[in-house]
């Protein structure tokens, strides 16, 4: 029995890695890779801010995946407040419904596992 195939990336290291295979004429066979797997983890999707060009990107990779394929997004922001890490208010809105539509969203705002294991040792 095999298990699935899951790709893990931050946000940012997508997006490096989505300009990167642009550049060098391997998007198509990034996006197919990305494709290809069961389920798709962005982690990070706050703390840097992606460029009209990297958003472009990432929104693709969502978009193309948007009911076909599983997507965990983790961000620490709320919804209203991606337009302060992508530039175009329009991509954010159709990025968000693409994430949404048919989807489980998870409140997990309590304390940090990292600030709780740092002030108890």
């Amino acid at each position: 029995m095999t298990g699935m195939d899951v790709r893990f990336f931050t946000a940012a290291n997508l997006s490096n890695q989505l300009v990167e295979a642009q550049e060098y004429k391997k998007l198509m066979k990034l996006e197919k890779q990305l494709m290809r797997a069961d389920l798709l983890i962005i982690d990070e999707m706050s703390y840097l801010t992606f460029n009209r060009h990297q958003s472009e990107l990432l929104f693709k990779v969502v978009s193309d995946r948007a009911e076909k394929q599983s997507v965990i997004v983790s961000t620490n922001l709320k919804f209203s407040e991606w337009t302060t890490i992508f530039e175009n208010s329009n991509m954010v809105s159709a990025l968000i419904d693409r994430l949404t539509f048919r989807s489980h969203v998870l409140n997990m705002n309590w304390r940090s596992f990292r600030s709780d294991h740092v002030h108890n040792e």
